[in-house]
């Protein structure tokens, strides 16, 4: 009796894996699926740029705290170069951004000053946690991307690179040491995957 093909599992696929979102049908469909992109990328990095702010907030000024707010202000202005770069790019396709900013930078804020209150290795966890779902959140855009958009995909990729620096810097510096790691990890990276996700719609 021959045997049976084996079906594909869902785990061999890396694009069922990443989710990789697939183009949409129809006329102006890529011009939808731009605008989204475009909305949510400036989404998450208004999002970072408050973050940062707030933790650098806290702990400037405070004794034996100038290495990590001199850390959270230069990733503050690095998000702030990413930033400007989107605003510029939906002004100039006239992509209005999402109509929750201001919830955005008040949730920001608070995770900011939050983590940062709970000390220096919880506001590295928290910039692991971001950084890894921004990180990820690129990755499958410059996939996505790269054949469509070439251009729009290079310029993913050099900010996906610094994303994953300030990652990297996070964990070297005691992220996974924070009490309550765990939890702390999982409701933020939850709460950055929601935020994509309305961000896209509306």
């Amino acid at each position: 009796m021959p045997e049976r093909p084996v079906a594909e599992t869902p785990e061999a696929n890396p694009a069922v894996d990443r989710r990789i979102p697939l183009a949409r049908p129809g006329r102006g469909a890529s011009r939808r699926r731009r605008a989204e992109i475009l909305r949510i990328d400036h989404a998450g990095e208004y999002g970072a740029v408050h973050i940062y702010r707030a933790q650098n907030a806290v702990f400037e000024g405070r004794a034996g705290k100038s290495a990590i707010a001199a850390d959270m202000a230069g990733m503050r202005d690095q998000e702030a170069v990413h930033l400007a770069r989107f605003e510029a790019l939906l002004n100039a396709e006239r992509i209005r951004p999402t109509i929750l900013t201001p919830l955005w930078r008040l949730a920001a804020m608070a995770l900011g000053t939050g983590t940062a209150l709970m000390g220096e290795k919880a506001a590295h966890a928290c910039t692991e946690a971001v950084e890894s779902v921004i990180e990820e959140h690129y990755a499958d855009q410059i996939a996505e991307l790269s054949d469509r958009d070439p251009a729009l995909a290079a310029e993913l990729s050099a900010f996906r690179d610094e994303e994953l620096a300030h990652h990297d810097h996070a964990v070297e510096h005691g992220a996974r040491e924070a009490a309550g790691y765990g939890l702390l990890n999982a409701v933020i990276k939850a709460g950055c995957r929601v935020a994509i996700k309305v961000s896209e719609r509306v």
